[in-house]
């Protein structure tokens, strides 16, 4: 096949597939069978690997892409992302009525269903999605675009029509739907870890995770709700706005309503208080917003809220029943996390048998004895809370609860942080948080092992295969093939990719051991200090605690685990096996330190490299990643679309440079 042709069956693919995702995601009305999309789409795929220089960022083959970043890099709304101000009764809804009859007159509204999720911005230019932010401040938030690149239900183009040329910026909510969240849940039951509070919690969690491929293992989905009006639109409705951005291909938040009066909207409120529980997301309330753009223009807003739109919330569903008892989950972390056993009860259409109650000083809080007759709560519509306990209905049989001197599961002695909540294990070695701290270590920030997923790692703690970290390089191809559908190919391209893993710089293998509070940025900062684990594991919490960027508490948790001897006796098993715990090993730690002394600054999208691989390079020559402009920085390197860290930089008087100056300074210091 000649180029050319190649080319248009590419576009040809990826027409076709982006038409088939707007059926799915946002008609819900799918025209093929699963098996066609995917023989599409793995055609789409066949082609871009024969043809890299075709590839384009808004492919359908790109959702997940890029190595894991070191962190989030900040995005300036140039509308503010407002709250709103909510309401608990149809009085105030009929005050909120009042008010703007009396600014404006009589408004029709359009009424959306309140999601429990995680608010995000979206901007398109000319139809392709170039940024996603969260709320943050409002004014600022973090740039989370790789993440929500992997929802299905964000087209990376839209489809043509007027909002596909010029900027349109769309917010919604980032969710989890109710099956995924319970899909999650399991998941982690299974490997031991603490099952996540709520949908929105864990929805904002992974929004937050710095592995797009990991984020993308969550399946989120999006609903759009408030478009910043786009210039490209002429029109002066809300309401057939949105139906415009659901022919673009994004998916508006269903049941959406336009009302006449506040009499329809009561209607419409009343109606969806029973079927909210009917649908599969979670609806704590209904939106009402002035259809008007030019309305909600002349209405404005107050420092924190729009004076056009309110949010009613439902009330929460209440019930009373007895705890039977206090069980404790041992999490990823350690954190040793008390779980209430309740009476089966009603609430919202399921029954309820468990609860969080989050931490001993909670349990206190409350005043919760074992037996007590307590109110239960369903929060977000899925996890229910206890709110309290009923004491007049005690009868002398209750039992007071007392958190335990010892890990429920390894024995290990329980450690409490200054200022921290919970009681932890930290024992490395403790079967309930073995699971996660495997896959932590063999994630591709870390040791990065090809092939030990999430299964392999389950079947090889199921098995008594590995019962530490350092046991993963003591496996054979006897024990693999020893598992289920396990061959001796796959068996030997796993023991290869554990091979490679020893070859892992310092900072990564520190990483990948997962000391509490040390993440990317702590354990480069260490092994910049410390050449080696011996080294690091001889220094004082003050000698750790004088790093940049590690306060007193991080420093701590350091020094408790070289104290901890089991941890100890993992450090010389990975030195046995020959995994580097050095940076003299280092290959790329090697390179030239002509850097040194130098502080860069990213902004932009880099074409060529992500801003974490970009940071990575600079600081293997001896330079410094800050993410914010001051007069100390040295370069701040310019991508496309640049933020206010650009104009910050021309005010300062710091040098500015191109993403294609910043390459060849990098080949003039290998000195290439």
């Amino acid at each position: 096949m000649k180029k050319t042709d190649v080319r248009k069956r590419i576009q040809k693919l990826r027409e076709e597939i982006n038409y088939h995702n707007h059926r799915y995601y946002v008609l819900d009305d799918p025209v093929i069978s699963d098996s066609e999309y995917d023989t599409l789409l793995k055609e789409l795929e066949k082609l871009e690997v024969e043809y890299p220089d075709l590839v384009t960022p808004d492919s359908p083959t790109q959702r997940v892409g890029g190595k894991p970043l070191d962190s989030f890099s900040q995005v300036r709304h140039k509308f503010p992302m407002m709250s709103l101000d909510n309401t608990y009764s149809k009085e105030d809804l009929a005050e909120f009525d009042r008010r703007i009859k009396e600014a404006v007159g009589p408004q029709a509204y359009v009424i959306q269903q309140k999601i429990d999720g995680v608010a995000v911005s979206l901007r398109y230019e000319d139809g392709v999605f170039i940024q996603g932010a969260t709320r943050g401040d409002g004014t600022t938030g973090d740039d989370i675009t790789q993440n929500l690149r992997t929802i299905q239900q964000i087209p990376l183009r839209l489809m043509d029509g007027i909002l596909s040329r010029g900027t349109l910026i769309i917010r919604g909510e980032a969710f989890l739907l109710k099956k995924e969240f319970e899909r999650l849940n399991r998941e982690r039951k299974d490997q031991g870890l603490e099952p996540f509070a709520n949908p929105r919690n864990s929805t904002a969690g992974s929004l937050k995770l710095l592995d797009p491929a990991e984020v993308a293992r969550r399946n989120l989905s999006f609903l759009a709700h408030t478009p910043v009006r786009p210039e490209a639109w002429s029109g002066d409705s809300l309401f057939f706005l949105m139906e415009a951005i659901k022919a673009s291909g994004l998916p508006p938040i269903p049941g959406m309503c336009r009302c006449e009066d506040l009499e329809s909207v009561i209607r419409y409120i009343e109606d969806w208080e029973d079927k909210r529980h009917e649908v599969d997301y979670a609806v704590d309330g209904v939106v009402v917003k002035v259809d008007a753009f030019s309305v909600q223009a002349e209405l404005g807003s107050t420092a924190k809220a729009p004076r056009w739109a309110v949010a009613y919330k439902y009330p929460a569903e209440q019930v009373t029943t007895r705890l039977l008892d206090i069980k404790l989950n041992v999490s990823r972390t350690g954190a040793v996390n008390p779980m209430a056993v309740l009476e089966p009860v009603r609430i919202s259409g399921t029954t309820v048998s468990r609860a969080g109650l989050f931490n001993e000083d909670e349990i206190r809080r409350k005043d919760l004895m074992i037996g007590d007759w307590v109110l239960v709560e369903k929060g977000g519509e899925i996890i229910p809370q206890v709110i309290k306990s009923i004491p007049e209905r005690r009868d002398g049989s209750q039992l007071p609860f007392k958190m335990p001197e010892r890990c429920p599961v390894c024995g290990s002695k329980l450690v409490k942080y200054e200022d921290d909540v919970a009681y932890r294990c930290i024992n490395t070695d403790c079967p309930a948080i073995l699971k996660s701290s495997l896959a932590h270590f063999a994630g591709r920030g870390a040791a990065d092992i090809d092939g030990m997923g999430q299964m392999l790692i389950g079947q090889l703690v199921g098995e008594g295969l590995v019962k530490s970290i350092a046991d993963i390089y003591d496996l054979t191809v006897e024990n693999l093939t020893s598992l289920e559908r396990m061959g001796e190919k796959s068996a030997e391209n796993i023991l290869a990719g554990i091979e490679k893993s020893k070859e892992r710089s310092f900072m990564r293998i520190l990483y990948g051991l997962g000391i509490r509070f040390v993440g990317m940025t702590a354990a480069r900062a260490l092994t910049n200090r410390f050449s080696s684990i011996e080294a690091l594991s001889k220094a004082s919490v003050d000698e750790i605690s004088e790093l940049e960027g590690i306060g007193p508490v991080t420093a701590q948790s350091v020094r408790d685990f070289f104290d901890n001897l089991q941890n100890i006796e993992l450090i010389e098993r990975l030195k046995s096996a020959g995994v580097n715990l050095s940076k003299k090993k280092t290959t790329a730690e090697s390179r030239s330190q002509v850097l040194s002394n130098l502080t860069f600054v990213f902004t932009g999208t880099l074409g060529v490299m992500t801003r974490s691989q970009a940071a990575e390079e600079v600081i293997n020559r001896g330079g410094k990643v800050t993410s914010s402009v001051s007069a100390k920085t040295d370069y701040v390197v310019s991508g496309s679309d640049p933020g206010s860290k650009y104009d910050k930089a021309k005010d300062l008087g710091v040098k500015i440079i191109s993403e294609q100056d910043f390459y060849k300074l990098l080949e003039s210091v290998n000195g290439e």
